[in-house]
Parts: C-alpha cells; sequence; structure tokens
C-alpha cells in the first residue's frame, strides 16, 4: 500500500512538472495548493510597496485606501508568491463582482439547482465578456442572493468574510429596480477586496472553484474580453500573445479590474487586481501594469 501510494504521489508531483507549466487549470496536487495568506513574500511586498510609491499621486490614494493592488506571481508553481496593499480594503466594485454571479451558477449547475441551458451560457459569457448587465441581472434572478451569498461565505472558497474585511459580494441586480441584499460591514451593494479577487483568481488557476471541470469553462468564460481598457489595453501593446482572462468594473469614481496573466514565457504569469476610488482610475489601472511586472522581474 505504501508503494502504491509513493508512485502515485510522485506521479502527481512529475505530471505537475511537465504539465502544470504549460496548461490552465493548472496540473497540480492538493497539497500545492497553499492558504492565500501562506504565500506572502516579504521581498516581494516590499519591491511592490517601493515601486507603487515612487508615483505621488498613487501614494496618496494609497494612504488614504482608495487604491488596492494584489498581485501574485504563478511563474514557479512550486515557489508561488503573492504581495499586496490594501489587500482587505472592501471597496465598492460595480462590475467585477459579477465574477461571483460566474461561480455561484457554476456551484449550482453542478448540483443541478440550475439548469445549463444555451441561454444560460450565452449569458454567462455576455455578462464577463462584455459586462452586459440585463445578462448578469438575468443570472442573479436566476439564482437568487441567498444563493449567491452561500457560495461566496462556503468555508471552501471563503470569498466573503467578514472576519477579514469582506470580500466579493453581489447584492443588488445591474438594473434600476428590485430588491436589495447589502453585505454587512459596509453596506455595499457590489463589493471586492483585492484578497478575495486575488484568491478567486488563485483557486480558479489551479481548477478549484467547484471542480476542475467547471474552473476551465470559467476559464474559457473569462478569456479573450471584448473590452480592451485598463489592464487589458497595456498588455495588448507590451504582451500580445499572452492569454487573458480578466473582469473590470467602473461606476463613477470606482474602478477595478482583474486579471489572469499566462504568458508563453513562464516569466509572465501572474495574477494582478486593482481596485480604485479616484476619477482617474481607468488611467490609473492601465499604467499599473508595466511597474508590477517590473516588480516581478526584479524582487
Amino acid at each position: 500500500m505504501k508503494i502504491l501510494q509513493t508512485f502515485l504521489f510522485l506521479f502527481l508531483f512529475v505530471t505537475s512538472i511537465i504539465y502544470g507549466q504549460n496548461d490552465l487549470p493548472i496540473h497540480t496536487n492538493q497539497l500545492n495548493v497553499k492558504p492565500l495568506g501562506s504565500l506572502l513574500n516579504f521581498e516581494f511586498q516590499k519591491g511592490l510597496e517601493l515601486e507603487l510609491n515612487k508615483i505621488p499621486k498613487w501614494k496618496s490614494l494609497i494612504q488614504q485606501n482608495k487604491l488596492a493592488v494584489g498581485v501574485i506571481d504563478l511563474s514557479n508553481q512550486n515557489h508561488i508568491e503573492y504581495a499586496r496593499i490594501n489587500g482587505n480594503n472592501m471597496m465598492y466594485a460595480a462590475s467585477l463582482p459579477k465574477i461571483a454571479v460566474l461561480l455561484a451558477a457554476m456551484d449550482a449547475i453542478e448540483k443541478g439547482e440550475l439548469k445549463e441551458t444555451s441561454e444560460v451560457n450565452n449569458d454567462m459569457r455576455l455578462m464577463i465578456s462584455k459586462s452586459n448587465n440585463q445578462a448578469a441581472t438575468r443570472m442573479i434572478d436566476r439564482l437568487g442572493f441567498d444563493k449567491i451569498e452561500s457560495v461566496l461565505t462556503d468555508e471552501k472558497y471563503q470569498l466573503y468574510d467578514e472576519e477579514h474585511g469582506g470580500g466579493l459580494w453581489v447584492g443588488k441586480r445591474y438594473a434600476s429596480s428590485g430588491e436589495t441584499h447589502r453585505e454587512p460591514l459596509k453596506n455595499l451593494s457590489h463589493a471586492a477586496t483585492v484578497n478575495q479577487v486575488c484568491r478567486f483568481y488563485y483557486l480558479l488557476a489551479n481548477g478549484k472553484l467547484v471542480n476542475n471541470e467547471r474552473s476551465k469553462q470559467m476559464l474559457g468564460i473569462l478569456e479573450n474580453p471584448a473590452l480592451h481598457h485598463k489592464f487589458v489595453n497595456t498588455l495588448d501593446q507590451i504582451a500580445p500573445n499572452a492569454r487573458l482572462f480578466r473582469k473590470s468594473g467602473s461606476w463613477k469614481n470606482f474602478h477595478s479590474d482583474s486579471i489572469l496573466v499566462w504568458g508563453k514565457d513562464p516569466n509572465r504569469r501572474y495574477i494582478l487586481v486593482a481596485l480604485v476610488d479616484d476619477a482617474s482610475g481607468e488611467k490609473i489601472i492601465r499604467n499599473l501594469v508595466k511597474p508590477v511586472e517590473k516588480v516581478l522581474k526584479n524582487y
């Protein structure tokens, strides 16, 4: 029995090395998927803070809790690193939390609570790729706020945690009418923290949202975004061949973006999340990519 267990472990380990670096979801074993907090790296953190604080406007926003940034370095699957600034500061995130609706829908489909029809699949794609509010509202109506909350607070994911600043939340239809189900900490209708959004993408990249097949399906929906602003605007220029899995949001002064970048070069593989409360937020997010890549290269 011990010989069989040893063989299985070696097989999974070798498989993760051979295939895991080039495929999504990453071929890994459960032992390699560690709690996000355990991935924090002091040098990476220090480098990110120093680089972003070079720009006075960004430094001021950081000090006011109006700019939050999270980065996960995926370049080495055996040594994943995480850094964040204002990681637990929950902010209004507009359309970014539609990723929570996507997860709740996949969970419901897997459990037989929601039938996977062509209409449902089309709405999930429209909701994410084009950030279509009508499609998102139809998905919310199919699921209900209680279902969405139950998935976000599930111990398996912990994407909303009252004891750690909140996190991802959807408590209002993306429409002018309908009931609201706001989160309890700041009374926000559509909320996020960079910690919890980074957790979402980290679990997704490792095939741990619902299961490997549903994670792969979600990755397919998030890939090739139809909107080319913010992070995507810059990455279109500096990494045109990289695979991009993305969801963003904007409303008034609140701007947010989240992306999983998977380049052909393993050195350009990372998760990046930003939340900004500022009128120039779109430009700030667009301009974050190069400094973050500089930190990833040099830390």
